[in-house]
Formats: structure tokens, sequence, C-alpha cells
């Protein structure tokens, strides 16, 4: 397909994902790329602060840089709609992009589409949340993860917040999606982290990443456990659903909240000592990250390797 034809193909095809609200209305289209590589962003859901940061990350690193590569930026609804993923997936097969960088909203269930944009030669990024290892052997694919260490990240923050509870009192944790790599291993760092510390984890519960889910969640949580002295969100979505929920409980100030991802709303909450902790695994430069790397395999054709980018502990004592 000619560069000069495929301008026009993808034209026609952002406008009407575009018109299904499915891609960002403000996204720089391709231009007639001159040999240019097309990098397709496909993220999950743009109600979700991260991911808004995330895009508007990638679209100024494109500014920057666009006699290098041209930039497709699109998300899902929500961050468990797989079969509209799926989707996006299949229409950045159709459009020939060369590269997708792509945040998965499920560990297992995107791995096929992403075989097939592999066999159509396109080579594909993973980025925020780590595809499942025995799936992607079971396709015999091997796609670079570029991202944190979620676990890490959350045992940061979880044993900051057994800095500030007492041996024995009881948390509860609020998961994101159950299939989801990056909430997997978050819980994981949370167990571990408040375990060594001596507290006890007497609920474990998904949110769904959801702001809403973890207002009724958290509800929920209150009334069964009256005992609790702190609520662990696996994304600051959730941690901003739990901080309402205990407002709502008529409990402000009696529950500590930690979170993870650094969004705006809650860096305001940590340096008001609203919500105790997050976790930064900085937002703003994922993308770029995934981007970069997309160009590096480009250029020089060998095959990438896992690069591990930064996560750090974010509190009202290193507020920046």
């Amino acid at each position: 397909m000619s560069y000069a034809f495929r301008f026009v193909f993808v034209t026609i095809i952002c406008s009407l994902i575009s018109s299904c609200g499915e891609i960002e209305s403000d996204t720089p289209k391709p231009q007639s790329s001159e040999g240019r590589p097309v990098i397709a962003l496909v993220m999950k859901s743009l109600a979700n602060e991260f991911f808004v940061t995330m895009s508007n990350g990638a679209r100024k690193h494109h500014a920057e840089n666009r006699d290098q590569y041209d930039l497709i930026v699109n998300g899902i609804k929500n961050e468990i709609d797989l079969a509209q993923q799926v989707a996006l997936i299949d229409q950045m097969i159709a459009l020939k992009v060369e590269a997708i960088v792509i945040a998965p909203a499920d560990s297992k269930a995107i791995v096929p589409a992403l075989a097939r944009a592999i066999k159509n030669e396109i080579l594909v990024i993973n980025i925020d949340n780590r595809l499942d290892d025995a799936v992607l052997r079971d396709y015999g694919l091997d796609i670079p993860f570029v991202g944190p260490d979620n676990y890490l990240g959350a045992y940061m923050v979880g044993s900051y917040l057994a800095e500030h509870l007492i041996p024995g009192q009881q948390v509860a944790i609020l998961e994101g999606v159950p299939t989801a790599y990056n909430s997997q291993q978050r819980t994981a760092g949370f167990r571990r982290s408040v375990e060594d510390g001596g507290l006890t984890v007497v609920a474990q519960q998904s949110a769904q990443w959801d702001q809403t889910a973890a207002v009724t969640v958290t509800s929920g949580l209150l009334l069964q456990n009256t005992n609790l002295a702190a609520i662990i969100a696996a994304n600051d979505n959730m941690a901003l659903g739990a901080l309402a929920a205990i407002r709502q409980a008529g409990k402000s100030g009696q529950l500590l909240i930690v979170g993870f991802d650094n969004i705006s709303a809650v860096r305001k909450l940590v340096k008001a000592g609203a919500i105790l902790a997050t976790a930064d695994q900085h937002a703003d430069l994922l993308a770029v990250y995934g981007i970069e790397y997309a160009l590096q395999g480009l250029s020089s054709g060998v095959a990438l390797k896992d690069r591990a980018t930064p996560v750090d502990l974010i509190t009202s004592t290193n507020f920046e």
C-alpha cells in the first residue's frame, strides 16, 4: 500500500473510529508519511486520568518529533471493555501501521489479537500491564514489556502504610481487574508489605479499577469490618472512591488510604494528608518510553528485550 493511499485510508478509518467515540477526537491524524513509520498507541480507559496523562505525554513527544514518525492515539470506554480493545487492534492491523504500543486491558485475552498484528509484520510493544508469559508461549510470541515493577511499587506503598499503623491492625485491599498482571502484582506487593509489617488483611475485593465501583465496595467493607484501619487501593481512581465512601460513612480521618498512579487529584490529597501515599509510575513518560523503543526496534530490526522504567513512592514528605 503506497503512503499516499494509506494516508487516505487512515483518515477514513480514523473518522469512523471517532464517530463511534472510541478514539480521542483531538488525536493528530497521520499525514503523508514520506517514509515515516506510523505508530498506534492503544490504551485502556480514557475516563481514567492516568491514561489521559499518558496520551498527552505521547502527543507532546510526537509534536516534538514529527519528522520521525506519525502517531494514532486511541483507547476504550472503560478498563474492562476487552472486545473494543480487540476491535481497535484489528483496526490498526487494517491500517497497516508499523508498530502498536499497547496498554492491554487484560493480560491474556488480548494476546490472540496481538498475534494477528505480529503475523501482519507489525511490531508490538507492551506497556503498563504485562502480558501473561504462559499465553505468550502458547502463541509462540516474545513481546517486549516496557514498564515499572508493579510489585516493587506496591511494596513501597504498603510498607509506608505499615509504618503508620500498629502491628495487628486490620486492612482491606481493593484490587483492579483480577486477570490483569499489574493488578496481580500490586496485590501481591501490598500483601507482602503489610504482612511483613505485622498487619492483618481481612478483605480483598475487586473494584475493577473504577472509582464508582470502589465507593460501593468500600461501603460494604466498612459495614462488614468495623475495625478496619486502612484501605489499600491498587490504583488512585479506587483510592478516590474509597475516600468518598469513608466520608459518606462519617469516618473521615479514621482510616488511612493509599493508592497507586499519582494522578493529579490524588497528589493534592496526599499533600493535604487525606490520602497517605501513592506510587508514581510516570504516566506522562510511560507511552513515550514505549514509542521510543518501537522506533529503536523499527530502525534496528533487532529483537527487543524487556525494559524497566521508574516507579517512586509519593508521600507528603517527598511531594514535589
